[in-house]
């Protein structure tokens, strides 16, 4: 028996006007020569795959040497002393740091010249909060309770946050430190980005008419995971997929509506994909997506 359901596009969806620019910069360097990107310019696979097909290979950042005389620092950032590290041992340096990532580093730089401890709010082992605090020696990464308890005392915190983070999880982590060291001036710069927060608006309103929400996105991609962390916490049944090739047919076998989203590094025609398969299982579009350059 045919599947039949609604298909609802999230009204904010998909890649970000600074992951764009970022690929369209890689593009542009390596389709002239040879480069390398100094880790993985986003974290979505079938990005990651056009890349390599246009000629970029992938290094470390970390790294000391690259097998090419350009190097392309990717869209999450990195450390002011490891792009410079790079620019002294004569390579070719491409940025494309997403302009708020950069605001991010600028916000953590002025609380530490306005003598505050800094902290980030964020995943530990991130390529964007480890360039956030790589400048920063007496930084501190915290996002769980046990990570606030085990902080000392200060006279004023200065806190920026990881800008794929969804924003109530900062302002709880933003609680458990005011309650944490009562007698501390806590200032926080606001740095989680407007596409993050647009798309978790959107995924709110999406949860409301769907059962069952598919978020595209890469594996690795922190903010695609935490829509599908988000939806299951509204109740819906939600799923991640990169290509749409993982979708299951059974998953639907239920349901009258089914969401759709994407993270901010996936591309327009991944999620296309995705649609036409559910099309292809019964699924029936419904209504048109506000679509907006953020």
């Amino acid at each position: 028996m045919k599947l039949r359901f609604q298909i609802l596009l999230a009204e904010h969806y998909g890649m970000c006007f600074g992951v764009r620019d970022a690929l369209a910069a890689a593009h542009e360097v390596a389709s002239r020569r040879p480069a390398t990107i100094l880790g993985q310019l986003v974290h979505n696979e079938v990005v990651r795959q056009r890349l390599s097909e246009a000629g970029a290979r992938e290094g470390r950042l970390e790294a000391q040497q690259a097998g090419t005389a350009d190097v392309i620092v990717t869209a999450h950032g990195a450390a002011d002393r490891d792009r410079e590290r790079w620019k002294g041992a004569g390579y070719r340096v491409t940025d494309t740091t997403c302009p708020l990532v950069r605001k991010a580093h600028d916000a953590l730089a002025q609380l530490v010249l306005e003598g505050c401890k800094p902290l980030v709010i964020g995943k530990r082992d991130h390529v964007e909060v480890r360039g956030l605090t790589g400048d920063f020696p007496g930084a501190q990464v915290v996002l769980s309770e046990e990570d606030v308890d085990a902080l000392p005392f200060a006279q004023r915190f200065g806190v920026v946050a990881q800008t794929t983070q969804p924003i109530d999880r900062v302002e709880r982590v933003l609680a458990m430190i005011r309650r944490r060291h009562p007698g501390a001036k806590v200032v926080f710069k606001d740095t989680v980005c407007h596409p993050t927060k647009a798309r978790q608006t959107a995924l709110d309103r999406l949860c409301e008419a769907a059962g069952f929400v598919l978020v595209v996105g890469g594996r690795n991609s922190n903010n695609s995971r935490q829509l599908v962390e988000k939806a299951r916490t509204k109740g819906c049944r939600a799923e991640l997929v990169t290509r749409a090739e993982e979708i299951m047919e059974d998953w639907f076998s239920d349901i009258g509506v089914v969401g759709v989203t994407a993270g901010t590094s996936t591309l327009e025609e991944s999620v296309e994909e995705v649609l036409c398969c559910l099309e292809t299982l019964g699924g029936i579009r419904v209504g048109q997506p506000w679509r907006q350059s953020a």
